[in-house]
């Protein structure tokens, strides 16, 4: 089973910029999308090629946020958001159950330039791991999208400029840690231990074609699925977005 997950920054804006193409090219059996600023009633109009069941989750606050999962399974059961008032009102998360795991799929919030939302985003990443461990005790968790943050002086380009930066705060990292702890692995660390391998880079300065990114979008699983991980990539060819997409490939039954 292939999944990837990727923040398109705009749902209608990467429709026009090969979005479909892509997809059939790629032939992901589920695809996990971040940031789609859009309700399902404003994409009336798109064609959508593939067989695939579309599910939506989007903000309260028009043009903002908002998640969505195209799966060829359909699945067992839906969750929208974490069960937290407080943090469902974005469209930052949905999960399918399937018969093998669970998939969660997360648009983590951002901490803001000047932190002023990093109390909230710490908040977040508590709540957040609570639910994680609640589904894992029925069945294992995969979970992905932009987490907003890089874990490691290996995940961005420049670390030294960026101590103390949104998205790089010894806080966000300690989140991570706290993930990591709690038994979750980043797949794409299990085959790839160097640096110069980004997700997201800025719009500004040419710092795509320069390669100085971020590894910002992840997918990360319990650890009873070890074994059938098989693969796990960044697509940084596949343009359309200030992201690229992610992907792995896991040995367990689509139904």
């Amino acid at each position: 089973m292939r999944l990837v997950s990727w923040n398109v920054n705009g749902i209608r804006a990467v429709q026009n910029k090969g979005f479909a193409d892509w997809l059939e090219r790629d032939g992901a059996d589920i695809l996990c999308l971040q940031e789609t600023k859009a309700r399902p009633d404003q994409l009336a109009h798109i064609e959508w090629r593939g067989d695939y069941e579309r599910i939506w989750n989007a903000a309260e606050k028009p043009g903002y946020s908002g998640t969505a999962i195209f799966t060829k399974t359909p699945p067992l059961s839906v969750a929208y958001g974490i069960g937290n008032a407080e943090h469902d009102r974005e469209g930052r998360v949905i999960t399918a159950e399937f018969t093998a795991f669970y998939l969660v799929n997360v648009y983590v919030p951002n901490s803001k330039r000047d932190l002023s939302r990093l109390p909230y985003r710490q908040a977040w990443d508590r709540d957040f791991l609570a639910y994680l461990k609640g589904l894992e005790r029925t069945k294992p968790v995969v979970w992905c999208g932009d987490l907003n943050v890089a874990h490691t002086p290996l995940d961005l380009a420049r670390p030294k400029g960026n101590e103390n930066t949104h998205g790089f705060t010894k806080e966000e990292r300690a989140g991570f840690d706290a993930f990591v702890a709690a038994g979750f692995l980043d797949t794409f660390r299990e085959f790839e231990p160097g640096g110069g391998h980004y997700s997201w880079w800025s719009q500004m300065g040419s710092a795509r074609a320069r390669n100085v990114g971020w590894r910002i979008d992840y997918f990360l699983i319990s650890a009873a699925l070890r074994p059938a991980l098989r693969a796990a990539a960044i697509h940084p060819d596949v343009l359309g977005s200030d992201h690229c997409p992610v992907s792995i490939d896991l040995d367990v039954p689509a139904a």
